[in-house]
């Protein structure tokens, strides 16, 4: 089934917006676009679901707990989930880099009870969430990374 042209228009705006901002993170070394809205930003890494291949995007992340990661799989309120969240659900192991650093991680969908806990904490720190948990019309996913071993080392990047 064709997504509507408005669907693919959006999902392309993402994408580019996406790669723009790798580009200046990386090619400032983390002197620009290492936060946004008040949020540290990282990169996280999947491994495709269907391809098996890697894939890379960058996320704000709201809330940080000692070693954990909270994201949000809001994909700016669409009514679907995004694809870094698809590929993780089918497997949890991701790297994801933060301020140069390559940390190996297991991200898992967190329980009802723990979004019920992060949730407040989200909005505080990015209120337009809230808005688009109502655009949604799914349950928007919370999402903990937490350390699976030791990091990777620098990002060559």
């Amino acid at each position: 089934m064709a997504r509507p042209p408005r669907t693919v228009v959006r999902d392309l705006g993402f994408r580019a917006l996406n790669a723009l901002h790798g580009a200046v993170l990386r090619s400032t070394r983390g002197r620009w676009g290492a936060s946004a809205f008040g949020m540290p930003v990282v990169e996280l890494q999947t491994t495709g679901r269907r391809s098996g291949h890697p894939h890379r995007t960058l996320l704000t992340v709201p809330v940080v707990d000692g070693d954990t990661l909270i994201l949000v799989a809001s994909k700016g309120g669409d009514t679907r989930h995004p694809d870094w969240y698809r590929n993780l659900v089918h497997d949890g192991s991701v790297v994801v880099t933060r301020g140069g650093e390559r940390l190996l991680m297991r991200a898992r969908v967190a329980t009802a009870e723990e979004r019920q806990r992060w949730w407040p904490l989200v909005i505080a720190a990015y209120r337009p969430y809230g808005s688009y948990q109502r655009r949604a019309q799914r349950d928007v996913p919370l999402v903990l990374c937490q350390p699976a071993a030791d990091d990777l080392g620098p990002s060559t990047d």
